[in-house]
């Protein structure tokens, strides 16, 4: 178990996607399975590995259950964050056949997803190794499905970035242009969030070392460093001095990663760990 769900579970309402995803499949009923297999049929699914990774979403599952099939008898073999290879067994789910293969979608939906994120994530935190950069996720989510990608993530070993529009400041470049300039947004902002009684973090998206400077004056929380050269953010990490956290950001992936974490930035956000990965090839079978 990671904390992640009781530390994050005011971001979002759990059952109420369970139960909105499974009205989504099931709809009025399984007709498949409600006319092929006998009401009361009672029998055991596993959890089979087809590919090399790392396993998330296994205590997503275990509350899934509870909440839609308190019934079933889930044996975990393998908790979240664990690497597993082809052929391992990550849990079995004895209970009522037709409900489990009504179920059956919606958990490789999660599990697939979820271990293709986390797996992905470990690869890209594990080029930073030796620094103290942490590869971190952003908004570039798919609708509705954000906490379970987030959660991933966080099993892979990477940090989250904020929530939504609501629990932090990110002062990107069109506002930075629509206010009229970094001052002014940045004390428009401040100005806000008095008013409004908020405590939110600011932090500042930045497009080069003056703007970086600029920034830097009027003490944001982080600053963004936004498609900024390796050489340019080493520059901008010994301006800011520890002063605001540093973020990088923009044309990252695995072939400059490590070049980027070894300027001593302290975050490196890739949309690519939620909104390009490839799901890990998991299946759900029911045994004879």
């Amino acid at each position: 178990m990671t904390g992640f769900f009781e530390q994050n579970k005011h971001h979002f309402s759990f059952e109420k996607f369970v139960k909105d995803a499974l009205s989504e499949d099931i709809g009025s009923g399984d007709i498949t399975s409600l006319s092929t297999i006998p009401v009361d049929k009672q029998g055991k699914m596993q959890l089979l590995v087809k590919q090399e990774g790392v396993i998330a979403g296994v205590e997503a599952i275990q509350r899934m259950l509870n909440y839609v099939y308190p019934e079933a008898q889930l044996e975990i073999l393998i908790q979240d964050g664990k690497d597993i290879k082809p052929k391992d067994v990550v849990f079995y789910i004895n209970g009522n056949v037709q409900r489990l293969l009504s179920y059956e979608r919606l958990i490789l939906n999660i599990m697939q997803r979820m271990s293709g994120i986390a797996t992905k994530t470990r690869y890209l935190q594990s080029l930073c190794a030796g620094t103290k950069a942490k590869v971190t996720d952003t908004r570039k989510t798919t609708p509705l499905f954000r906490f379970f990608e987030k959660w991933a993530v966080a099993i892979g070993g990477g940090a989250n970035h904020r929530w939504g529009l609501y629990d932090m400041v990110l002062i990107k470049d069109n506002h930075i242009d629509a206010a009229g300039g970094i001052d002014k947004a940045i004390l428009k902002c401040r100005e806000y969030l008095r008013q409004q009684h908020l405590n939110l973090k600011i932090e500042v998206e930045t497009r080069n070392l003056e703007e970086v400077k600029m920034a830097l004056g009027y003490q944001p929380d982080r600053i963004m460093l936004d498609n900024f050269s390796v050489d340019n953010v080493h520059k901008a990490v010994e301006i800011i001095n520890g002063l605001a956290e540093t973020e990088a950001s923009g044309g990252i992936n695995e072939s400059n990663l490590k070049a980027y974490a070894q300027t001593g930035v302290d975050f490196i956000s890739i949309g690519a760990l939620t909104h390009q990965i490839q799901s890990l090839d998991l299946s759900l079978k029911l045994l004879k």
